[in-house]
């Protein structure tokens, strides 16, 4: 509807006061707030308080839109991240603590898994408690989704005299397997060059 005050249309003022006061925000902020084109697609899965949330805004760098799918109100985090010079995004889904769901929130995050187009499901689990988590670990096997553990709180289960064996778990589980510690940032470069073998990079192609 066109304002009567004036021959200009309210659309047209606020699409410039937008441009305006996008002026005066960070520059970090300025450039997430253009279109990113993603590149491929990778969500977090975990039990609730395992850090997985804190991974997320460490890999992303903390700036994140929300979303969730008709007919429920839980909602997911997206962001994007660099791996391997692609732009990936990354989804936090709500905490679940099984693929046969008991909660909304475990039925969304299940939901999730089967309607996104996923590259990599990356499965936090607390290095403590590390016997009770693989149950879900192995649900998301059979899915025949690509799969990557992330043993997180190392840091609090060696306090305990819990210590992890990466490759020997690696090797017992068939699936990729990386400790860290989000809270300290420890393995977060182990972590992102295992999700780098799952960014589809296109074959090269040759003229003669």
């Amino acid at each position: 509807m066109k304002c009567n005050q004036c021959p200009d249309s309210c659309q047209q003022k606020s699409q410039t006061s937008n441009s305006f006061w996008q002026n005066f925000l960070p520059e970090s902020l300025r450039a997430k707030s253009s279109k990113v084109i993603s590149e491929g697609t990778m969500a977090l899965v975990g039990c609730p308080n395992v850090g997985k949330s804190l991974l997320f805004n460490i890999l992303t760098g903390g700036y994140t839109t929300v979303s969730n799918y008709p007919g429920t109100t839980v909602e997911a985090a997206r962001n994007y991240i660099k791996i391997a010079g692609k732009t990936i995004t990354l989804i936090d889904t709500p905490g679940m603590y099984s693929l046969m769901p008991m909660t909304e929130e475990e039925r969304f995050s299940r939901e999730l898994l089967f309607r996104e187009p996923l590259d990599l499901v990356v499965h936090v689990i607390d290095a403590k408690n590390l016997s009770r988590m693989l149950n879900l670990t192995f649900q998301l096997i059979e899915t025949q989704v690509p799969i990557l553990l992330a043993v997180n709180m190392i840091d609090e289960a060696e306090k305990l005299g819990i210590w992890v064996n990466e490759k020997q778990l690696e090797a017992s589980l068939g699936i990729p397997v990386v400790t860290l510690s989000a809270a300290q940032k420890r393995g977060i470069k182990g972590l992102t060059t295992k999700m780098a073998n799952y960014v589809h990079i296109p074959a090269l192609s040759y003229s003669y």
